[in-house]
């Protein structure tokens, strides 16, 4: 596998944003409910068994991999920020899981193993401009086996962000509230975001995002050029295909013969 992407820019604004108080509130954006089902839905569609191969880029907290190697599965989860690959070494020490944790950032990440399917999830792929995409997903595709998979879960399609943009809101999460303002732009498409978190101390802490754009075709596209071939989108993972507006896709796509 070749390094992924050497000429990335160095001041991508998501390599901080899992820090400070987002770290936490990350973790309960996501319903145990839902990482079930995807777990269940990787498990049964991609026929894994244990001892099967698996990359989890940009893996969080583990909410997937951990899930993953608890099969028997061997997993390779790759994040950039170290307290998230620590807590996962953590339960791989006291499980005795067959999880290779691994703290780096996902375009400076190398590696010589093949695997049998890769998966980025939680919209972590849309941190990455186009050339940055194309040369992650290329960097993906070399260290598949033949006929392997690349699973993506983004809910930053233009089919889906379009229809569904909000410039301001807030939500609550436990005690701490979170006041987002976004804006839509172009050249290229993308959404940036200033989110202010309040904690129930009064603390308050400053985030700026930016979510890169791209069409179904664009994906596609971009796909294509790295070495794979779409083959579906769902927006309830193995159940219902993707159609506009829907509020998250799961990606399918498959190395190319040759």
């Amino acid at each position: 596998m070749q390094a992924m992407g050497e000429n990335a820019t160095n001041q991508n604004v998501n390599n901080t944003f899992f820090e400070g108080q987002y770290k936490e509130l990350w973790r309960s954006f996501i319903p145990d409910e839902l990482t079930k089902r995807e777990l269940d839905f990787i498990l049964q569609y991609f026929n894994l068994e244990p001892g099967y191969k698996v990359l989890d880029i940009m893996c969080g907290y583990g909410r997937h991999a951990i899930g993953l190697a608890r099969k028997g599965i061997h997993v390779t989860a790759v994040d950039n920020l170290k307290d998230y690959i620590e807590d996962i070494k953590k339960i791989v020490v006291l499980e005795n899981l067959p999880l290779n944790y691994i703290n780096s950032d996902i375009l400076r990440y190398d590696s010589t193993e093949k695997f049998d399917l890769a998966i980025c999830m939680g919209n972590s792929l849309n941190f990455f401009n186009e050339n940055d995409s194309v040369q992650l997903m290329s960097s993906v595709a070399s260290c598949l086996n033949k006929g392997g998979h690349f699973l993506i879960n983004t809910w930053s399609l233009a089919e889906t962000v379009i229809k569904n943009f909000i410039d301001k809101s807030w939500q609550y999460s436990g005690e701490a509230r979170m006041l987002t303002d976004s804006v839509y732009l172009f050249n290229p498409t993308r959404v940036e975001s200033e989110i202010t978190i309040i904690s129930k101390d009064g603390i308050e802490e400053i985030k700026k995002a930016i979510d890169y754009i791209f069409s179904y075709s664009e994906m596609q596209k971009m796909l294509g050029a790295s070495g794979f071939i779409l083959k579906e989108v769902f927006s309830i993972p193995g159940k219902k295909k993707f159609t506009v507006g829907e509020p998250r896709a799961y990606i399918i796509a498959e190395k190319k013969n040759g």
